[in-house]
């Protein structure tokens, strides 16, 4: 297992669909996973530090394994079949339980949780980037994400997540879309 950092999510041109970018650590590749807007916002405010007035999915569902005395101890990007990522969530006690990677990673990140990505998917999905283009196109993306807040991923109501099928507005197939 690679473990990877949250760079941060973006919103990727010309499809406007939203992706979190994750980094290798120690190594020169990057993990893009196409993600919904909802997904978006959550991983954006877990990584903004947000509190919303009500507690959001991602906030609910720490609470609940904080309340049955569980933890969040690491995330696992497992697989990747037909352009879908599959993760699975690691619990103290040896439980594992199957996740979305947006889902996943918003909860690592609420949690401090390590995410880590299997070799196999790495392999398949990473995109190797040079070093000389490395610090440019990092530099570019946090100039994006100083000027996005989660809000930006989501409709009128923030505290609403948009609805929309588990496949997203593409349907299946679309690489590097995410599932659980």
């Amino acid at each position: 297992m690679i473990d990877v950092d949250v760079l941060g999510v973006r919103v990727e041109m010309p499809t406007n669909n939203p992706i979190v970018l994750l980094r290798e650590r120690g190594g020169g590749r990057y993990l893009p996973v196409w993600i919904g807007a909802a997904e978006a916002a959550a991983i954006a405010y877990a990584q903004q530090g947000v509190v919303p007035p009500r507690p959001l999915t991602h906030d609910l569902l720490v609470d609940v394994v904080a309340a049955l005395g569980r933890t969040l101890e690491e995330v696992h990007v497992v697989e990747m079949r037909e352009q879908v990522f599959y993760a699975v969530l690691r619990f103290d006690g040896g439980v594992e339980v199957s996740s979305r990677t947006s889902d996943a990673v918003a909860l690592a990140l609420r949690c401090d949780a390590p995410i880590r990505v299997a070799e196999a998917v790495m392999d398949e999905a990473g995109v190797l980037v040079d070093s000389d283009d490395e610090d440019e196109e990092v530099e570019k993306f946090r100039e994006f994400l100083d000027q996005v807040s989660a809000e930006d991923f989501l409709g009128d109501d923030p505290s609403v997540p948009e609805e929309r099928d588990e496949d997203g507005p593409e349907g299946p197939g679309e690489p590097g879309r995410e599932k659980g």
